[in-house]
C-alpha cells in the first residue's frame, strides 16, 4: 500500500488534476489499514501534496498560504506512526522556510519569517510539545543581567526568530522552534549562575590600607594594559577600610592569592625611630591646623598606651619589650612648613594614619560670605524766618531792635555797609552774608537818622543718601573695607617763649607746634561670619557711616563730623535681607524774639518781632543682605553681575563724555569673554596709532646748502 501511495504521490507531478478525485477515493478504500505503521519516501513531490496526504493521514486540518511552494522528498527506512509523521511534517516544512501554527480548530501553513508574529502557543518548561513547532518562551534570568545575555545568544537563534530582554523584569523572550527555544534555555540555565567570587578581609598591622590599595590598584592597570589577557577573568577589586585600617578584596582565587601574597610583603614594619611623612595642605592654613594636630596626637598616644598589651601576655611583642604605642607621645613630632603650607609628621605608623584621617576631614574647601549692608537715609529740614529789625537816633536819643541771629542782626548789617562803605570788602565774606532776603530802607544823612530791616527766610533741604558697601570674606575670618577720607583733628597746641635781659620781658615766640590726630571718615564695614550647620550665617557686625559738617569754627576748633555706627550680632539665613537698625527722627523748633509788651500788641507788634521755625524729620535704616559661596560657580555668578553692571556704568560715562584732549577715552573693562579667554582683565593691547593725514603736494626740493665748517676743505 505504502509503495502504492509513493507511486501515486510521483506522478501526481504530471496529472494531480486529472487524478485527483481517483486517488482521495482509492485513500478512503485503505483507511482502515493506516492505523498501522506506515513508511513514507517521497521524490520531488509537490509540497501541498504533501499537506493534503498528512490531513488525510493525521486527521487534522490545514490552512495553507499562497505563499506556500515547492518539492520535497521525504527517505525513510521504517515505519512511523502518526505522531511520528506529524513531527517529519513539521520538519519538512521548517527545512523549506515554512511554518505550521496550530488553532483552535485548524493549523495555518505560513512562511517561517512571518511565523513569530502570529498566534503561536506561548510554552513554559512543563509542557512538551513538537520539536519544530514554532513556539514563543519568557525565561526568567535570576543571577546575571538579561541584557548583556542578549548579545551572547543572537547568533543562535535564527533570522526568522526573535530574541528580546525586558529589563525591569530582567526576563528573555524567544520566538522560535521548540527544539531551539529549549536549547536556548538550556545554554541560559549554564549562564545564570550566582558569582562563586570570595571576599576577604586583610587586616595590616604596620602599613596604610589606601596607600597599599594606591600602590596595588597602580600595579594592576598597569599590568592590564600591557596584557589585555590578564583581566579576562573575574575582575579583581580592592577596597580600603580606613576605620579598621583592613583591605576588602574580591575576584578569583588564584588573584586573590597573588595580591595577598604582595600585602604581606607591604605590610612590614618600619625602624623603632618612628616614620616620617609630609602631607600638603590644600585648603587649611599649617600653622594653625599643627597646634590641633599636637593636642589630637597626645590623646592618640594616651589611648595607645593604655590598651598597650602587658609583656608575657598573648598578643605582646616578643622579647618583653614594650610596643612602640607605648611610648608614641615621646616619638610624635609635628612641624608646620608655612613656605610650602605643609605637615611634616614623624610618628609610629597607627598614630600617623589616625592623624592623617583627622587632616583630610579638617583639611576641607571652607565657603565664603559675600555680605552686602544698605545704608538708607532720608531726610527733609524746613526753615522759616520772619522778623523786622529798625533804629532811630536824634541829636540826644537812639533807639534800636537788634534780634534775629548773629548774621541777620541789624547790627550785623550795619557793620557790613560801614566796611564796604570805607573800602574794606573783606568783611563781605560768607560766613557774615546773611541768608535769606534781606530789605532795608532808611535815612542816616541828615540830625534825625532812621534805618529799618525786614529779614525773611524760607529753606527747604532735602537728602537722600544710599550706601552699599560690599565685601567678601571666608567663614569664620573678619573682613574689613573702608571708604572714606583721613581727616586731621588738632588734639593740642604748645607755644614756648623766650625772654632776654634781667627784667625777663618777652621778646618772641619761638617752635610752636600742634599735635594731629588723623581718623578715618567715611564708610566702614567690618563683618565676621560664621556658617553653622545648614544655610544660617552668625555675623558681627560693625556698621560705620560718618561725615565732616563744614562750620564756621572749623579753623579754631576743628572739624565737626556725624557720625551713625552699629554694633551688633544678628543670625541670618542665606539670601536673607535682615534689618539690622536705624533711626526715625522728627524734630520741630520754633523760636520768637520780640520787645516785651510792644511785640504784643496786634498787627503793630510784628514791628518788634523776630520769629524762626525748623523742622527736620529723618528716617535712617540700615540692612544685612549675606549670600553664602559654597563653590566657585556661584562666587563667579555673583562677581559676573557686579562685574557687568561696573562696565555698563563706564560705557554709559564714555558715550556722555566730551574730551577736550584728541585720541584720549575713558578706561573701560574689558568683556568678561575677553578676561577668559586672555586670562588678564588688563588691556595689555598697543594703542591704536593716530590715522595717518592725508598727502599733500610735495614742495620743489632746495639747493642743498655748501658743506661749511670743520668738513670744508
Amino acid at each position: 500500500m505504502i509503495d502504492w501511495l509513493n507511486q501515486r504521490l510521483t506522478s501526481h507531478r504530471r496529472s494531480w488534476r486529472r487524478q485527483a478525485w481517483a486517488w482521495l477515493l482509492s485513500l478512503l478504500l485503505v483507511l482502515p489499514a493506516w492505523a498501522a505503521p506506515v513508511t513514507l519516501n517521497l521524490k520531488d513531490a509537490d509540497i501541498n501534496a504533501l499537506v493534503e496526504s498528512m490531513s488525510v493521514l493525521t486527521g487534522k486540518n490545514f490552512i495553507v498560504d499562497p505563499r506556500v511552494k515547492g518539492r520535497v522528498t521525504i527517505i525513510s527506512s521504517k515505519s512511523m506512526d502518526e505522531k511520528e509523521l506529524y513531527e517529519v511534517f513539521l520538519a519538512v516544512l521548517g527545512v523549506h522556510g515554512f511554518a505550521a501554527i496550530p488553532g483552535d480548530k485548524v493549523i495555518k501553513i505560513v512562511p517561517a519569517a512571518g511565523a513569530k508574529q502570529e498566534n503561536v502557543p506561548t510554552v513554559d518548561q512543563q509542557r512538551r510539545i513538537e520539536p519544530d513547532q514554532i513556539v514563543t518562551r519568557v525565561i526568567q534570568v535570576q543571577n546575571v543581567s538579561a541584557a548583556q545575555i542578549v548579545p551572547i545568544l543572537r547568533p543562535l537563534i535564527p533570522p526568522q526568530g526573535h530574541l528580546a530582554a525586558y529589563t525591569p523584569t530582567n526576563v528573555l523572550i524567544i520566538s522560535d522552534s521548540a527544539a531551539n527555544v529549549e536549547r536556548i534555555a538550556s545554554i541560559i540555565s549554564r549562564i545564570d549562575l550566582a558569582s562563586n567570587e570570595e571576599v576577604e578581609i586583610v587586616a595590616l598591622r604596620h602599613a596604610s590600607a589606601t596607600e597599599i590599595v594606591r600602590v596595588l590598584t597602580a600595579l594592576e592597570q598597569g599590568k592590564t594594559r600591557a596584557d589585555p589577557a590578564a583581566g579576562a577573568g573575574s575582575p579583581l577589586r580592592m577596597v580600603a577600610d580606613e576605620r579598621t585600617n583592613s583591605i576588602l578584596l574580591s575576584g578569583d582565587k588564584t588573584s586573590r592569592v597573588r595580591l595577598r601574597t604582595l600585602i604581606t610583603h607591604l605590610d612590614t614594619p618600619v625602624d623603632a625611630g618612628g616614620n616620617t611623612q609630609v602631607v600638603y595642605l590644600r585648603y587649611a592654613k599649617a600653622k594653625d591646623l599643627m597646634t590641633v594636630l599636637q593636642g589630637v596626637s597626645k590623646s592618640l598616644s594616651n589611648d595607645a598606651a593604655r590598651n598597650a598589651p602587658i609583656p608575657g601576655q598573648p598578643g605582646a611583642p616578643p622579647g618583653g619589650s614594650s610596643s612602640s604605642s607605648s611610648s608614641g607621645g615621646s616619638l610624635v613630632d609635628i612641624q608646620a612648613d608655612e613656605s610650602t603650607n605643609a605637615l611634616v609628621i614623624t610618628a609610629p605608623p597607627e598614630l600617623i594614619r589616625s592623624l592623617r584621617s583627622v587632616i583630610a576631614q579638617l583639611d576641607v574647601r571652607r565657603a565664603q560670605v559675600l555680605v552686602e549692608a544698605v545704608i538708607a537715609e532720608i531726610s527733609a529740614e524746613k526753615t522759616a524766618e520772619l522778623g523786622v529789625q529798625w533804629v532811630a537816633a536824634g541829636n540826644s536819643v537812639i533807639g534800636f531792635t537788634n534780634l534775629g541771629t548773629e548774621t541777620t542782626s541789624l547790627a550785623n548789617i550795619i557793620g557790613l555797609a560801614a566796611q564796604a562803605d570805607s573800602g574794606d570788602l573783606t568783611a563781605l565774606s560768607a560766613a557774615r552774608i546773611p541768608q535769606g532776603m534781606q530789605m532795608a530802607a532808611g535815612d542816616f544823612s541828615g540830625n534825625n537818622r532812621f534805618g529799618a530791616l525786614i529779614s525773611a527766610l524760607a529753606k527747604d533741604a532735602d537728602t537722600n543718601v544710599l550706601s552699599t558697601p560690599t565685601v567678601v570674606t571666608m567663614d569664620n575670618e573678619e573682613a574689613e573695607i573702608v571708604v572714606g577720607q583721613n581727616v586731621p583733628f588738632v588734639t593740642g597746641s604748645y607755644t614756648s617763649s623766650t625772654s632776654s635781659g634781667s627784667s625777663g620781658n618777652t621778646n618772641a615766640l619761638a617752635n610752636p607746634f600742634q599735635t594731629i590726630q588723623r581718623d578715618d571718615v567715611g564708610i566702614k564695614l567690618k563683618v565676621k561670619p560664621q556658617i553653622n550647620e545648614g544655610n544660617a550665617v552668625k555675623l558681627e557686625i560693625e556698621q560705620e557711616v560718618s561725615s565732616v559738617v563744614p562750620s564756621a569754627n572749623a579753623a579754631t576748633q576743628g572739624p565737626t563730623t556725624n557720625k551713625r555706627s552699629i554694633k551688633t550680632i544678628v543670625m541670618v539665613e542665606d539670601g536673607q535681607v535682615l534689618v539690622l537698625g536705624g533711626l526715625i527722627d522728627d524734630k520741630l523748633d520754633e523760636s520768637a524774639q520780640k520787645v516785651p509788651l510792644l511785640g504784643d500788641v496786634p498787627l503793630l507788634g510784628n514791628l518788634f518781632r523776630y520769629r524762626s521755625t525748623t523742622k527736620l524729620k529723618r528716617n535712617l535704616m540700615v540692612f544685612l543682605h549675606p549670600v553664602i559661596l559654597r563653590d566657585p560657580t556661584q562666587g563667579t555668578l555673583h562677581t559676573s553681575d557686579k562685574y557687568s553692571y561696573i562696565r555698563q556704568q563706564q560705557l554709559m560715562a564714555r558715550e556722555n563724555a566730551d574730551y577736550l584732549l584728541p585720541n584720549v577715552q575713558s578706561p573701560v573693562l574689558k568683556p568678561q569673554q575677553e578676561v577668559k579667554e586672555q586670562r588678564t582683565i588688563l588691556d595689555l593691547s598697543p594703542p591704536v596709532p593716530p590715522e595717518p593725514a592725508p598727502p599733500k603736494s610735495a614742495p620743489p626740493p632746495a639747493a642743498e646748502p655748501a658743506d661749511i665748517g670743520f668738513n670744508n676743505r
